[in-house]
């Protein structure tokens, strides 16, 4: 008989500048399948540093594995098919007591990005759909909302704030077909994304991230 027991765990994130009430953005952004955000916030160095109004959160996946064999390189993981509906629990309830924790030390106003690149998309996507608060926006790079969200609860959701969908136009996961379907389920929840092309693989990009950063400015 499969049992589960509810545990306290230390989950780790990194942060890019400093909160304070005079912080005016912030970005929870999310890392895909097999990377750590030590190194995927290195991304975003460059607004915070360009903006000390605005601070990126990272969080990490709370599974880590070796990503060849038994030793060498490490990645994270937010959710395999092992067990997915505790895994999906247990990563909302921590970015719920991170954004709890992080949105105290902010203005009311602060304007709030949440950014889930490619398997961090459908991972941002269930946790906004059992979030406490509404970020200003939602950006899917390179992924995709996940279709087991409820419609109704979806469709509540997305009508809520802006969706972009952000892909490289040489990425060798997302072909032109999968981002056309991509735009076709949004539409049947009716929300119509913004689309942004980029010259580039399944990664991200700097100059587009500017180009996100400074919208929120204007």
């Amino acid at each position: 008989m499969e049992r589960h027991i509810a545990v306290t765990r230390s989950a780790r994130y990194y942060q890019a500048g400093e909160l304070s009430k005079a912080t005016r953005q912030v970005w929870f952004v999310c890392h895909g399948y097999g990377q750590l955000a030590a190194y995927f916030i290195r991304h975003f160095h460059h607004l915070a540093h360009a903006d000390p109004a605005t601070v990126i959160i990272a969080p990490e996946g709370l599974s880590r594995f070796y990503l060849n064999g038994t030793g060498g390189r490490v990645g994270a993981t937010w959710m395999t098919r092992e067990d997915r509906l505790a895994e999906i629990a247990d990563y909302v309830a921590y970015f719920n007591q991170l954004t709890g924790t992080v949105l105290a030390e902010c203005p009311p106003d602060v304007q709030v990005t949440v950014l889930g690149f490619s398997q961090g998309a459908a991972t941002v996507s269930r946790w906004l759909a059992q979030a406490s608060f509404r970020p200003a926006r939602l950006v899917l790079w390179a992924g995709a909302f996940p279709p087991d969200v409820d419609f109704t609860v979806a469709t509540h959701l997305l009508h809520q704030f802006p969706v972009t969908l952000v892909c490289g136009d040489q990425d060798e996961f997302i072909s032109p077909e999968d981002l056309t379907k991509q735009q076709d389920f949004l539409r049947k929840l009716g929300v119509e994304p913004t689309v942004i092309h980029f010259q580039g693989k399944h990664e991200l990009n700097g100059p587009i991230l500017q180009r996100l950063h400074q919208a929120l400015q204007s």
